[in-house]
């Protein structure tokens, strides 16, 4: 159970700057810009030759990915709304265009442009994702309040069993 807020820490992507970056056809980052890398928190150096799903924010539907993949797979660009996970547990959310790069008519990686979303619509997407993953079975976000003494019990009782808090709560089911 994390007790820091650092996950609920925005950072808003400034509305005239572009985040850029390249990909194998496996995801794997070759190129990031440095609008990107000051955004996610990273180095461009850290970026460079790790998956791009690094990135992904676990309030992201699985749903999405998939359809993004499929979507680009079959040679056709894909755009929609995505929540990203920074270096420091933050997040920032951008409006994705990925398509693929071809070289003599052939597919060789695939690039994505990101850029700034409006308040209301990251609102919007975040509502619609929740219930995505809800509705799905997937993992979904929940913010409690409970006495400090409460969570210390709950923190050496799982110590004790050798494992977390949220494998006590999975007990409970």
């Amino acid at each position: 159970m994390d007790i820091t807020w650092d996950m609920f820490v925005e950072t808003e992507v400034p509305k005239d700057e572009l985040i850029i970056s390249r990909t194998d056809l496996k995801g794997i980052i070759t190129y990031a810009n440095e609008t990107f890398a000051h955004i996610s928190g990273y180095e461009v150096d850290e970026l460079i030759g790790k998956p791009h799903n690094i990135l992904r924010h676990p309030d992201m539907p699985k749903r999405i990915f998939k359809e993004l993949w499929d979507t680009i797979k079959a040679g056709k660009n894909w755009s929609g709304y995505v929540k990203n996970l920074r270096k420091d547990r933050g997040y920032y959310w951008v409006y994705a265009e990925v398509s693929g790069v071809y070289k003599d008519g052939k597919l060789v990686e695939y690039k994505s442009m990101r850029s700034w979303v409006p308040k209301e619509k990251r609102i919007e997407m975040q509502r619609l994702y929740d219930q995505m993953r809800l509705s799905e079975g997937e993992k979904v976000r929940g913010v409690s309040y409970i006495e400090a003494d409460l969570y210390e019990a709950l923190k050496r009782k799982a110590e004790q069993e050798g494992g977390s808090i949220e494998d006590l709560l999975k007990k409970l089911t």
